[in-house]
C-alpha cells in the first residue's frame, strides 16, 4: 500500500524509465544508421562495438553478451572478419581458446561516423561538475550491467521456448 507521500516518487521513477528508454530507442536507431553507412548489419555493429568495450573475448562471451545462439556468432564472425571489422587470435592464456579482437576503431569510416556524436557527448559533458559527471558515469556502468542481465533472462527464455516447441 502506498502512501501519498510515495506519489511524486513514483512519477519520478516513471519519469525516468521513460526517458532511460527513450535513449534506449534513440541509441537502437543511431546504431542502426551506422551500421547502414558502415555497410553492415545492426546486429554486427552492435557485436563489434561490445568487443570494443570489453576487449577482446571469445565467441562463447560475444553469444552471452549478444543473447545470440553460438552458431550465429560463428556466422557474425566470419561476416565482421571478411570486412576487417575484427581478427580472430590464439588466447595467449590458453591457446585452444581463440578470441576476437575489434580492430574498427581504426577505420576511417567509423571515425567519421562517431565523430560528430562524440564532440557532442563531450559539449554535453562538459556543462556538468566532475562530482555530477562522475556520478553519471557510474550510473550507466551499472545501468549497462542491469541491461545485460536482462538481454541474458530474455535470450534464456527465447532460447527454452524454442527447446520446447
Amino acid at each position: 500500500m502506498s502512501s501519498k507521500r510515495d506519489e511524486p516518487k513514483t512519477e519520478l521513477y516513471e519519469n525516468f524509465t521513460l526517458q532511460m528508454r527513450g535513449l534506449g530507442n534513440r541509441t537502437v536507431l543511431y546504431q542502426h544508421n551506422v551500421a547502414s553507412s558502415l555497410g553492415i548489419n545492426n546486429i554486427d555493429f552492435v557485436s563489434v562495438d561490445f568487443m570494443r568495450e570489453k576487449g577482446p573475448i571469445t565467441a562463447g562471451e560475444l553469444s552471452k553478451l549478444t543473447g545470440l545462439a553460438t552458431g550465429s556468432v560463428t556466422s557474425l564472425i566470419d561476416r565482421l572478419e571478411g570486412k576487417s571489422f575484427v581478427r580472430r587470435q590464439n588466447d595467449p592464456n590458453d591457446r585452444r581458446k581463440v578470441v576476437i579482437v575489434p580492430l574498427y576503431e581504426n577505420k576511417e569510416e567509423v571515425n567519421i561516423a562517431y565523430m560528430p556524436l562524440h564532440k557532442e557527448l563531450v559539449e554535453l559533458a562538459a556543462t556538468y561538475t566532475d562530482e555530477e559527471l562522475t556520478l553519471i558515469t557510474q550510473f550507466l556502468g551499472k545501468a549497462s550491467i542491469v541491461m545485460e542481465e536482462q538481454i541474458y533472462l530474455l535470450s534464456s527464455k527465447s532460447r527454452n521456448k524454442s527447446s520446447s516447441s
